[in-house]
């Protein structure tokens, strides 16, 4: 939920028009502080008197044939083996590789190390660009060994957004402002620029939309410095751990757990039905039961090759360890009600052949 503080952060700066430096310099200011924290975090080079990570990548090739490399969201037996697919699909018209640092199927973080292993191995310089939309926030603070971001000669350019952020959720701060961090300024096309002076001074503009409020920004800052690396490691810290215990507790379920625990991947869980438990009813139907008892856990098919379903829970900041036994309790409910249908549909039908039959 978001705190008082920044409700009102939000309240008093939403006219501010963050792209008039002039007459609104120190929101420009917050901004520049706001970009330098997550490229901090993502250990984006310094130097050259540059004090942020910006530019994006180019390729010195035809450009009317762009090849861009990213996977579908495999499953989970697929995803140890991307690496080199990826690799092996890159040619003279390969512009970068995407890499996803969160899944939205099972929330695992694809192998942007082994990635960028490959290319160095084969002499490759093609641009990786980590999409770190869910994990940005997540992986640094629950598994800082774990390298993804600009360590790796390749990674160029990363996207993350200013809030603690799982697959179609987040926490902290209202979700309207993401970042995009480039490794350095030369990778950055002058054609991407802009310089206007009309404001009232020669200023450089390099953004998507023109006019824009700074009130989301100005919310960013104020969780960060009110969080702080210790703060944001506390939250995603439990939220880790309350998804390794709704996983194992769905696995006592005997059902088949899809996602990765022990801080490799985001705090989700992803399960399935295991085939050799010989009933008739499928993910679709367990996640139709829970809505009865006022749980929105959603059913979706995977990628279509492979040729399977799944459900999802993901673990928010008020997903207490409370409420996540009171869904585990309804998981079995749910489970129970749909076995005894069932049984019953079987009954029903079995009494219905003898009725034909005697007749």
């Amino acid at each position: 939920s978001q705190e008082e503080e920044a409700e009102k952060l939000i309240a008093e700066s939403s006219n501010k028009n963050v792209v008039d430096q002039e007459e609104y310099p120190k929101s420009v200011d917050t901004e520049h502080c706001c970009i330098n924290i997550p490229a901090n975090l993502f250990h984006a080079p310094t130097g050259n008197n540059e004090n942020m990570a910006i530019g994006t990548a180019s390729a010195e090739q035809d450009t009317s044939c762009p090849n861009l490399i990213m996977s579908s969201g495999v499953q989970k037996r697929l995803m140890l083996s991307y690496p080199v697919q990826a690799v092996e699909l890159v040619d003279e018209n390969t512009i970068g590789i995407c890499a996803i640092l969160g899944t939205t199927y099972t929330g695992q973080y694809e192998d942007v190390k082994g990635i960028n292993d490959l290319l160095v191995q084969r002499g490759l310089d093609t641009p990786i660009h980590v999409d770190a939309a869910s994990g940005g926030f997540v992986a640094p603070f629950v598994n800082p060994s774990l390298e993804w971001d600009f360590t790796l000669s390749n990674v160029v350019s990363i996207n993350v957004p200013p809030q603690v952020r799982t697959p179609s959720n987040s926490v902290q701060v209202h979700p309207g402002t993401g970042w995009a961090l480039w490794r350095s300024s030369s990778h950055l096309p002058d054609d991407l620029i802009f310089n206007i002076d009309y404001p009232g001074s020669d200023q450089l503009n390099f953004t998507l939309n023109f006019s824009k409020s700074a009130s989301h920004i100005i919310a960013q800052y104020y969780q960060t410095i009110r969080l702080g690396k210790r703060g944001y490691t506390a939250i995603m810290t439990n939220l880790t751990d309350t998804a390794d215990y709704l996983s194992s507790q769905l696995s006592a379920l005997g059902f088949i757990i899809m996602s990765e625990g022990g801080g490799h991947g985001l705090p989700v869980v992803a399960f399935r039905l295991g085939p050799e438990q010989g009933i008739s009813f499928d993910e679709f139907a367990v996640s139709a039961k829970l809505r009865e008892r006022g749980w929105i856990v959603p059913a979706y098919k995977m990628a279509a090759d492979a040729g399977m379903s799944m459900m999802r829970a993901v673990v928010r900041e008020e997903f207490s360890r409370s409420r996540c036994e009171s869904l585990v309790c309804d998981i079995r409910w749910a489970l129970k009600a749909l076995v005894e249908r069932e049984v019953l549909n079987v009954q029903r039908y079995q009494a219905l052949k003898v009725r034909i039959c005697l007749a």
